[in-house]
């Protein structure tokens, strides 16, 4: 009958079979982009975000020339 055995497999497979599983949600989790480390070539700098919001008329061309003033400034040498 059942005798504590699961489908014939018992103690030793057991843990084979939960550390498997354990084995296979971390991969799905990972490959699923459960990291929140973004390499570096997908990173956007300011400039370029810049540019979109003002693509996107989120501000205005003097806004615009204002911030992009500001981060050329810290960007020299002797800025922050």
């Amino acid at each position: 009958m059942y005798d504590g055995h699961m489908f014939g497999f018992g103690g030793g497979f057991m843990w084979i079979f939960w550390v498997l599983l354990i084995v296979a949600i971390v991969w799905a989790v990972k490959a699923t982009g459960g990291s929140r480390n973004n390499p570096p070539e997908n990173r956007k700098s300011a400039l370029d975000i810049l540019k979109e919001r003002y693509a996107r008329g989120e501000i205005d061309q003097q806004e615009f020339e204002q911030k992009r003033k500001e981060l050329d400034d810290r960007h020299e040498p002797g800025g922050e």
